[in-house]
């Protein structure tokens, strides 16, 4: 009996064994199982099924801005020594005994020379700006001098073959051909005769018992300075000049104004505080006669840089343009001049010598304009090279707009 219950107790030990292997194993395969659908699950989910749906950034990345405020433009600046002309001042005289608006000019300018130290500024390698910094005179201009008529005469008769002419100025050079530069034949003297043999623009072709050649025609008359004058009539109404205005208008014509116009344009306005434009207006007439140039255009510029004459530029140094002003130090940098007329003569040449015609253009006097700064001979062109303020045209031209509109019937 005892034998008996100990196989007993051995055969359920064992049964307990199997039972326990079983279930362990039972409980692995399950595991392996589920690990194997799991993982076909993951891999058939991530291949086959359909895509997760993605909603729009309410904040999107603006790639347009970032390019632009990571990319820089190429800028670079270089110091370079350039010799150029130094411009000439214009004195202006008052003279009873010739007659009313009329200019002779007693003595002819010249241009200096200079070696300029100029800082350029580039964009793209694109030439932005230019910056004289400083200058070292090689050669001292020759300062024109110009009488203006007070007198009157009955008529003004325009030259004609066969006139002859009478030598106003002090001294005059007679040129072998009809320019600045050509070479000098001889020199007449106030007051000498010649005959006029040809008409070339500004220059009269003429001969003497002694010589031939040229001679400027501003130098020299053929009226009588004691005969009286006939008033000067404008050759366009009111409403024909305002047709003509716009930004786009051609700046080397004329105005077509009269000298009484220009001083009746700017007679007691309220905004010349200091009558600066109202004492000066002639000059602007007499630059648009001698450089082909509107004289309104360049009052109007006069009256955007100098706010009316009362920057102190204007008031200290009678610059009313601001002219060889620098960014660094305006002030220090501006020219000084001698009288609002020498301001306004030298920046009317500066203007037709580099800005408003192209190279090589045979410009007053016989002389060849630089065309440095041409880009056009309307108010848009000259912005580009002539001011940093991209609104400098619109400016300038909306005085012109209001010095037209004075304009008398």
């Amino acid at each position: 009996m005892k034998k008996q219950n100990q196989m007993v107790n051995q055969y359920g030990k064992n049964l307990t064994i199997s039972v326990t292997l079983l279930l362990c194993l039972f409980f692995i395969s399950l595991m392996i199982f589920s690990a194997s659908k799991i993982f076909a699950t993951d891999v058939k989910e991530s291949q086959f099924s359909t895509p997760k749906v993605f909603y729009q950034n309410q904040n999107p990345i603006d790639l347009d801005k970032i390019i632009k405020e990571n990319t820089f433009e190429k800028v670079k600046q270089e110091m370079v020594v350039e010799q150029t002309d130094l411009e000439y001042t214009t004195i202006y005289r008052n003279n009873p005994d010739l007659p009313s608006g009329m200019m002779q000019v007693l003595q002819e300018g010249r241009a200096g020379l200079k070696n300029a130290i100029i800082i350029k500024k580039y964009q793209e390698d694109i030439l932005v700006s230019e910056q004289q910094m400083a200058e070292n005179i090689l050669k001292a201009p020759v300062e024109r001098i110009v009488e203006i008529g007070t007198g009157k005469m009955d008529g003004a008769p325009k030259p004609k073959i066969g006139d002859t002419i009478y030598v106003v100025s002090t001294s005059l050079c007679v040129k072998l051909e009809p320019n600045e530069q050509a070479e000098k034949i001889c020199t007449l003297h106030k007051g000498d005769t010649a005959k006029i043999l040809r008409i070339e623009g500004d220059w009269y072709f003429i001969s003497t018992v002694e010589i031939k050649g040229y001679v400027q025609s501003n130098c020299v008359t053929i009226q009588n300075p004691n005969q009286e004058k006939i008033e000067e009539k404008s050759q366009f109404t009111k409403q024909e000049l305002l047709n003509r205005l716009s930004l786009n208008m051609d700046l080397r014509k004329p105005s077509g104004l009269t000298l009484e116009q220009f001083k009746k344009i700017f007679a007691q306005d309220e905004k010349d505080k200091n009558g600066v434009f109202e004492q000066n207006a002639e000059y602007f007439y007499y630059a648009e006669k001698q450089y082909g140039i509107n004289g309104i255009f360049v009052a109007a510029v006069a009256a955007h840089e100098s706010a009316w004459g009362t920057s102190a530029i204007s008031k200290n140094k009678k610059n009313l343009f601001g002219y060889g002003a620098v960014d660094s130090n305006p002030y220090q940098g501006a020219y000084e001049f001698e009288s609002y007329a020498e301001g306004i003569d030298l920046v009317c040449r500066v203007f037709v010598k580099y800005y408003l015609n192209p190279s090589g253009t045979v410009i007053y006097d016989g002389n060849v304009a630089s065309g440095k700064f041409y880009g056009g001979s309307n108010l848009t062109a000259v912005n580009t090279r002539y001011a940093s303020d991209k609104n400098w045209a619109n400016a300038v031209y909306k005085w012109m707009q209001y010095f037209y509109n004075k304009i008398e019937t």
